[in-house]
């Protein structure tokens, strides 16, 4: 993909997936699930500006989704 905005968008999309797996993996998360709950609204939110971006840009392959294993 040659978009630089898609090519942004997918990097931050990734960083927040990672930094919703660690949320969830944490010992921390027995006691409170608050913070995995932010990263979850996060990494949502970076998919679906990704996504966004993706139906506009005419770099991007129309069929390509975000992936979503986490």
């Amino acid at each position: 993909m040659n978009c630089p905005i898609c090519k942004g968008l997918e990097e931050v999309c990734e960083s927040r997936i990672s930094e919703y797996v660690k949320a969830r993996s944490a010992a921390y998360y027995q006691v409170s699930t608050e913070l995995a709950a932010y990263k979850n609204v996060e990494m949502e939110r970076a998919r679906s500006e990704l996504e966004e971006h993706r139906g506009v840009c005419v770099c991007a392959p129309k069929s390509e989704t975000v992936n979503t294993q986490y």
